[in-house]
């Protein structure tokens, strides 16, 4: 299911890169520009006799904190002898196409998806538009720990900004739907979380001929994710209503995860919305599908009824790839939004996954409702307790009691997981099953057993 390999020590890299509270470590413009060096450094070796120097392409969302990150990784690919291109606020996604586009050595993204503007983060692609794999980030951290240096000055790396950067993404994302087709006669609201995608997505979807409706499309620096977007989904629910349209698209900070509500303001998660595009691409034949442990149990059922395989991959996107390539697999997905298309993109893509869905229902002739009619989600309940950071919550026998006592309450009917957040000091408590009534309270006392270990 991926993860690091024996014997390799990863103090900075997470499941989704280096991320935290810019100010704190590692999220520091000292950390930062060491991390541009190492990262320069492994890319150079790795790049060693081409002739050319290595080139990386940085892009971000709108945090604030942005500035300071980027001119601090410039510094440091460029001490290392690694040119830059610029291209300014681009939806994570947009920098792994263009990465690939430009035939460059990486792409770096600069965000913290959807966490708050105090939090930033930095994750890298390979030059193909995947995620860095894990050994490669091993290397950086190992020249973390060793004395930064400096390229002599006629060896040193040169930046520039990439012109069109947005325009070209805009293109890409448009060729992911099918040219038989358009978005004329179609309404839709399209919330870019005052994030990366506020100066594409409505472009995206006006130029294949919809009426769009944009919001959370005015940053501000501090406002990312602030009541908007895919973690924040009331506002897009409330605007399909007000402007009676058709469908509602909600991005999250950095445009990869997405959030849909139909006419009637009921919102579609991730499952469902892998659910409607695997449905309307079985008659193509799908081998499988790659979810996580947190996929609700509706969709692995519904799949199995089809003769569809499932597995299930760690929580991350960049697991769910990771098993996706290892199986040969196309399609894939997280309950967050994350939707994996390999025949689209190598990487998930909120505009693209969009456009796939409303490809199937354009298709189809049928509305969300009635293409997921037959996915009957259970229940699922989560709890985000906040913990110390390094909680080790199996050596705590109260928890563990209060979990077989919330599994025994399913009677066979449901599951039990708790996990540590890959980003963030937290322990995720999921219960689902059936009847609600159970799941919340089972849900609730695991939670209440955690904030009592961790208070004791």
């Amino acid at each position: 299911m991926g993860g690091v390999e024996a014997g390799m020590s990863r103090n900075y890299f997470g499941t989704d890169g280096v991320r935290g509270t810019v100010g704190e470590s590692p999220m520091t413009a000292d950390f930062v520009l060491r991390l541009g060096y190492a990262a320069g450094k492994v890319l150079a070796a790795r790049d060693g006799g081409a002739g050319d120097r290595p080139a990386v392409l940085i892009g971000k969302d709108t945090r604030i904190s942005g500035y300071m990150i980027e001119a601090a990784l410039e510094a440091g690919f460029s001490a290392a002898g690694v040119d830059v291109l610029l291209c300014g606020p681009l939806p994570t996604p947009g920098v792994a196409y263009l990465t690939r586009a430009l035939r460059l050595s990486a792409g770096v993204v600069i965000s913290a998806s959807h966490n708050p503007y105090g939090d930033n983060g930095i994750k890298i692609f390979s030059g193909d538009g995947f995620k860095l794999p894990d050994a490669v980030e091993a290397e950086i951290e190992q020249l973390l720990e060793r004395p930064i240096g400096c390229n002599a000055s006629a060896h040193l790396g040169r930046a520039r900004r990439v012109d069109d950067a947005g325009g070209r993404y805009v293109e890409f994302c448009k060729s992911t739907f099918p040219f038989s087709f358009d978005l004329h006669g179609q309404r839709l609201v399209v919330d870019c979380a005052h994030g990366a995608a506020y100066s594409v997505a409505p472009h995206v979807f006006h130029e294949l001929g919809a009426d769009v409706v944009s919001i959370g499309v005015s940053p501000d620096g501090l406002n990312i994710n602030d009541r908007f977007g895919a973690t924040s989904p009331a506002q897009l629910q409330a605007a399909v209503l007000h402007h009676r349209a058709d469908l509602g698209i909600a991005l999250d900070g950095d445009g990869d995860r997405l959030v849909m509500a139909d006419a009637q303001g009921a919102l579609y998660d991730g499952d469902q919305l892998l659910y409607a595009i695997v449905k309307h691409r079985a008659k193509e034949k799908v081998s499988g599908v790659v979810g996580t442990l947190m996929t609700n149990l509706a969709l692995e059922q519904a799949l199995e009824r089809q003769g569809i395989a499932f597995a299930r991959a760690r929580v991350g996107d960049r697991y769910v790839l990771e098993l996706l390539r290892e199986k040969g697999w196309l399609l894939g997905g997280e309950n967050s939004g994350h939707i994996i298309c390999l025949d689209r993109h190598t990487t998930g893509d909120g505009i693209v996954s969009a456009l796939q869905v409303l490809a199937a229902l354009r298709e189809t002739g049928q509305t969300l409702g009635e293409l997921t009619a037959d996915l009957v989600m259970y229940p699922q309940v989560l709890v985000n307790v906040q913990v110390p950071r390094g909680f080790d919550w199996k050596a705590h026998e109260a928890i563990s009691l209060a979990q077989a006592e919330a599994e025994k309450s399913l009677n066979g009917r449901g599951r039990v997981l708790l996990r540590p957040s890959g980003t963030e000091p937290l322990l995720r408590v999921m219960v689902e099953g059936e009847p609600r009534q159970v799941v919340e309270q089972a849900a609730i006392s695991i939670a209440e057993a955690v904030r009592r270990a961790t208070a004791g």
